[in-house]
């Protein structure tokens, strides 16, 4: 049997990868944190002595998947062009979710396991004081792309504002413009790179799980999709809503002033976190049923 990390003396090698085209490959990796629900509480709310731990887990994870080959002995040292992180607080567990995007010979999924594995510990390690039962468990690849593929997802709902400021109302159809936004959209035309808004249902669902009545446009998002987790494609890529091409320009907003009414009413508010803004490349009109696709 041959193996790939032996040389033809059986020492220990890196595989040569020179040969080999470099393309866009991304990996998306798992895993969770189980904690008792006083922990999970506790975190929520800012009241751990060591201070906010998922800003820490998620600065841990970014570092640590830069330091990768440093980690592991044969692990090809890439440039790494995008690793974000995402965490899910359940009732006794924290979901920890890590993409990354890389431009090169070789895949990149260990430094999002990485990523993963080092936010996992670096959360034990902000809340060992005052939880002795925690445990990491489910590390995984989720997923991994290599090449131009494209992913399908839909569009929930298309919504436009005559005026800046206000909540946005579903329509059936909208026009794109290139280099302009949606016409008759309050914010078409104002910034180059935030001429249309995205928030994901999915997000959305988050919000109204937390009794609150939200409807389509709440967030002034011109379009809510379902099926695409938005807040981690990388800025560049392409989203082609039917005949019309759109490229991510911005990841998240900070709220106006005190922040939203949303926010101002259970003190979160998911648009500045994981709504996107795009560009209009290619203009045309969209309804509901219009094909989607991203380029991965």
């Amino acid at each position: 049997m041959n193996f790939s990390h032996l040389d033809d003396e059986g020492r220990m090698c890196m595989v040569d990868v020179s040969a080999k085209p470099r393309v866009r490959r991304t990996a998306l990796a798992g895993g969770r944190i189980c904690m008792q629900p006083e922990t999970i509480e506790k975190l929520q709310n800012s009241l751990l002595k060591k201070g906010d731990a998922l800003a820490a887990a998620r600065l841990a994870g970014i570092q640590a998947a830069k330091q990768t080959s440093a980690l592991i002995p044969l692990c090809h040292n890439i440039r790494i062009d995008q690793i974000s992180l995402d965490f899910r607080l359940g009732a006794d567990a924290i979901e920890i979710e890590a993409c990354a995007v890389c431009v090169e010979s070789t895949g990149i999924e260990m430094e999002a396991l990485t990523a993963v594995s080092v936010a996992a510990l670096t959360l034990y390690d902000m809340c060992k004081a005052v939880d002795t039962t925690m445990r990491i468990e489910g590390i995984r690849l989720i997923e991994k792309t290599k090449g131009g593929i494209s992913k399908p997802f839909s569009i929930a709902s298309l919504n436009i504002s005559g005026k800046k400021g206000e909540k946005k109302s579903p329509v059936e159809r909208i026009e794109f413009r290139a280099e302009f936004g949606i016409v008759g959209d309050a914010h078409a035309g104002a910034h180059a790179d935030r001429q249309v808004s995205l928030l994901a249902e999915e997000d959305i669902d988050t919000m109204r799980g937390r009794g609150l009545e939200i409807r389509y446009g709440d967030f002034a998002e011109n379009i809510t999709t379902r099926g695409v987790a938005l807040s981690r494609l990388p800025l560049g890529t392409r989203l082609r809503l039917g005949g019309a091409v759109l490229e991510v320009t911005q990841i998240g907003k900070e709220c106006h002033g005190e922040g939203c009414a949303i926010r101002r009413a259970v003190g979160e508010c998911v648009m500045p976190a994981r709504g996107i803004f795009a560009r209009v490349i290619t203009g045309g009109e969209v309804d509901r049923a219009s094909p989607c696709s991203y380029d991965i």
